[in-house]
């Protein structure tokens, strides 16, 4: 390695932590969507007229842009700047807001919510990355990841009250507006705080082939889960979906082993550092959005909560992956290697699930629910942290961009797998139960009958999450071999300096 390829360690930005509260922000706006919309879901639907078959599109459109546009928006992030690509997304992300809270009808609705998920493909990943190149000192980046941590964690949760608050209060159309001052505030923030280092671009040419592939690909995938939940595995159109993901993803890994400026450097994948972590996301985030799914519809439908009394009752779980992730995973960081964190973070999560499925239509809040919600939520703070330093740290700075939307798609991809999995057996166990239980219909009265095979459904479908939970812990054990904080802080993997590259350097071969 020659002398010129290896550069003096960045001097830290005086303005990083400032800068943290702005890129905390942006995310949290980010993560709030994901939910704050979904609450407010039957009120659009009926205030615009949009059918039942078509209301999954206002979820769908902004999934399949969000987790089909990653890797490219993660690309422009290095390749482009990525304090240019965090403003452009954050303005762009408030202009969808800003059409979705002013439509009239449906198809103003689902192009707005599409263009969220394009604009916050690019600002994702540039705000992570943002925190992989800004926080190089073991302690103060740990300190940085928890709080990433703890705001990604945090936000759904935050996302189900806030959006049940003024949607009943106020009006669906503030579940889009709310975004406004949140872009603005870190828009204004991001132009006085951040500070890009120098040398941290990848000025190399973009791979036309590799975003075709991706993009096209990871739409196709998760549309696939997506028709899977609504119509079933054996549909033919979601059987093609799922043949030409295999087709096109495969495409695109033999592209990437061969073009001179790959979108997706395999370098970040084969990393099985960073590739547990990428693994472990995805298995985790099949449970989370799975269990979310399925309690929120147990505390409204059986329990009949109203929306804001049931996103209130998430609180709990909210403020316990804060607490995990700031106060357990941050502290821990820097003494026990990531592994002994994440592994024993999934099971404490899995083991807070076990309550969840002994639930039934009566079950008391207190007693059942709100443990589970709190060992759930340490759990996974705990090792959302250490797992999404890992993630990016050991990675050029030139591929930093591209490794953090890496961790945006696992979650994206784990996310619709857990919705259309866990929805599918819990469906198929609750028309078993209902049809070996038929005879009880009258004793019992057809509301308290379906309850109880809907919480049968849930409890069977929240047992494959425990599963789920434990498969996250082993690939966490068994992956990740990484020592200690020095390896994930400095940026090496398994005792080799990771190289920074210089902006116009050629590539460097894998580690």
């Amino acid at each position: 390695m020659s002398e010129a390829a290896v550069q003096k360690p960045h001097t830290a930005d005086p303005k990083r932590w400032t800068a943290l509260a702005f890129i905390a922000v942006a995310q949290l706006m980010v993560v709030l969507d994901a939910t704050i919309v979904s609450i407010a879901l039957p009120s659009v639907q009926s205030d615009l007229g949009i059918s039942d078959a078509n209301r999954q599109w206002a979820v769908t459109a902004y999934a399949l842009a969000f987790g089909g546009m990653l890797l490219f928006g993660g690309r422009t992030a290095d390749l482009w700047g990525r304090r240019n690509a965090f403003v452009t997304g954050l303005i762009g992300f408030a202009a969808a807001s800003a059409l979705g809270g002013a439509a009239s009808n449906e198809a103003m609705l689902f192009v707005s919510r599409a263009a969220q998920g394009v604009f916050a493909a690019l600002l994702a990943p540039a705000a992570l990355s943002l925190l992989a190149v800004m926080f190089t000192d073991s302690k103060e980046r740990a300190k940085a990841f928890g709080v990433y941590g703890a705001v990604a964690g945090a936000g759904s949760g935050i996302g189900l009250v806030l959006g049940g608050l003024l949607t009943e209060y106020l009006n669906w159309r503030w579940t889009f507006f709310v975004n406004l001052p949140f872009a603005v505030v870190a828009v204004f923030g991001a132009l006085f705080a951040i500070r890009e280092p120098k040398g941290t671009r990848n000025r190399s040419g973009l791979d036309i082939p590799g975003v075709l592939l991706a993009t096209t690909g990871l739409v196709a995938l998760v549309y696939g889960f997506t028709r899977a939940e609504s119509d079933g595995w054996s549909d033919a159109v979601t059987i093609s979906l799922f043949v030409a993901t295999v087709v096109l993803l495969g495409s695109f890994a033999l592209v990437e082993s061969k073009v001179r400026h790959p979108l997706l450097p395999l370098r970040v994948l084969l990393d099985h550092n960073r590739g547990g972590a990428y693994l472990a996301f995805a298995l985790s985030t099949i449970s989370m959005f799975g269990i979310s799914l399925f309690l929120t519809y147990y505390l409204q439908v059986v329990q009949g909560y109203s929306p804001v009394k049931s996103g209130l009752a998430f609180l709990p779980m909210t403020v316990a992956i804060v607490v995990g992730s700031t106060q357990i995973g941050a502290r821990l960081m820097t003494r026990f290697p990531p592994r002994l964190l994440m592994a024993p973070g999934f099971l404490v999560a899995a083991a807070g699930l076990i309550p969840l499925t002994q639930i039934e239509p009566g079950s008391s809040y207190s007693s059942r629910m709100l443990p589970a919600l709190l060992l759930l939520g340490v759990g996974l703070g705990t090792a959302f942290m250490p797992a999404t330093s890992l993630a990016t740290a050991g990675v050029e700075p030139r591929d930093a961009g591209v490794a953090s939307a890496m961790v945006n798609t696992s979650q994206q991809v784990g996310g619709a797998i857990g919705t259309a999995l866990l929805n599918t057996i819990a469906a198929s166990a609750t028309t078993s139960w209902l049809a070996a239980h038929a005879t009880e219909a009258t004793t019992l009265g057809r509301t308290d009958f379906a309850n109880l095979g809907a919480v049968h459904g849930y409890t069977t479908a929240i047992w494959w999450a425990v599963g789920i939970l434990v498969a996250a812990a082993a690939v966490s054990a068994v992956l990740i071999r990484t020592k200690g904080h020095e390896d994930t802080a400095t940026g090496s993997t398994d005792g080799i300096p990771a190289q920074d590259a210089t902006e116009n350097d050629v590539p460097a071969m894998p580690h």
